[in-house]
């Protein structure tokens, strides 16, 4: 594996936990949700972070696995 496949994974793998870990503070330490979203301003920004991080650390493990799949073909 190159260093900068690794230095993907690392990253994506550690801006998915941190959304995760959001998500989670979000709907247990933070208020939990009610039908208009988080009750507390502290859910709300958790909830944010969660929706930033969600995402953006799924599509950078996708970009680690597919440039893994393109070396390996190789």
């Amino acid at each position: 594996m190159q260093p900068d496949t690794r230095q993907l994974f690392r990253i994506g793998l550690g801006l998915f936990l941190s959304g995760a870990i959001a998500a989670v503070l979000a709907l247990t330490v933070c208020g939990g949700m009610g039908h208009q979203g988080p009750r507390t301003n502290s859910g709300w920004l958790a909830l944010m972070v969660a929706m930033a991080c969600l995402p953006l650390g799924t599509l950078t493990l996708a970009l680690a696995l597919a440039k893994l799949a393109g070396r390996r073909k190789r």
